[in-house]
């Protein structure tokens, strides 16, 4: 290979890293090149003099870990309440039902299959700016429609329908993570682990990235279910723009990593996701 080859090849990886970097932001599932922290053992001496009594401190404290899921459970379960009464809008507590739940199956399936890398930010409720941002525009949009136009709202079959999105994009990302085990990981590595292997049977054979299929549809039936026609578009636009970057860049790790086993399950195998190759 020529000295302007490497160069120009070089130029390339640099340039898909720098493009990736600026817009995966959306979900918390990397951290691309910055330093990925560690979960630390329980201590019973750091538990009772450094973390006694310290709450929502970002660390991973055993009394942070019951509280985040004892909180989730807490909405999920008012939420169905709420929902099945009829209160009141009851897409609104489907919704934040399903948030919930996809909180604990995050932390869930890490803990069952991803010991070493389970820690407090495996619940993926310290998201980005954007992810909250995301879910705050979705919820104002429908609480703002639902005073002006509460017509507009009246629960229905498109409900039904982006319930169906959420639940099935769900299970695809649920099925994904038990699936691939430890293999999985929220973080976009830039290194081969000694047992790291490239998974493609299950529901890997089907498609090459179910967990972001998953999210995908979920985060775009959250929007059916709320009924709102502005972040809908919105989500559909952010989405493809992130997942569509985001996998350029994963997929050009996993070349480097799995060279010719790659490049033939990536000729067999879509992705399934509109307009993503």
């Amino acid at each position: 290979m020529s000295n302007s080859s490497q160069v120009t090849e070089k130029t390339e990886d640099s340039r898909l890293q720098d493009r990736a970097k600026q817009r995966i932001t959306l979900i918390r599932d990397d951290d691309d090149e910055s330093p990925v922290r560690r979960p630390q053992p329980f201590s019973a001496q750091a538990i009772s003099n450094e973390s006694e009594g310290k709450l929502f401190d970002g660390e991973n404290t055993p009394q942070n870990i019951a509280t985040y899921g004892f909180g989730l459970g807490i909405l999920a379960g008012c939420s169905i309440a709420f929902a099945a009464t009829g209160v009141i809008y009851p897409q609104m507590w489907l919704f934040l039902m399903c948030l919930a739940i996809f909180h604990f199956l995050e932390y869930l399936a890490t803990a069952l299959y991803n010991g070493p890398k389970l820690s407090l930010d495996s619940f993926l409720i310290n998201h980005s700016t954007h992810y909250h941002a995301a879910h705050l525009a979705g919820l104002t949009e429908f609480l703002i429609e639902a005073y002006f136009f509460p017509s507009w709202k009246q629960f229905g079959v498109i409900n039904w329908l982006g319930l169906v999105l959420m639940v099935s994009g769900q299970a695809a990302r649920t099925i994904a993570m038990f699936s691939a085990k430890s293999n999985f990981s929220h973080h976009i590595v830039s290194y081969k682990a000694s047992n790291h292997v490239l998974v493609t049977s299950g529901i890997y054979s089907i498609m090459r990235h179910p967990s972001y299929f998953g999210f995908y549809w979920w985060a775009i039936g959250a929007q059916v279910v709320l009924m709102n026609p502005i972040c809908f578009v919105l989500f559909v636009y952010w989405l493809h723009r992130f997942f569509s970057d985001r996998i350029q860049y994963e997929e050009h790790t996993l070349s480097l990593f799995f060279r010719e086993e790659w490049d033939a399950y990536k000729k067999k195998t879509p992705t399934l996701m509109p307009l993503i190759a």
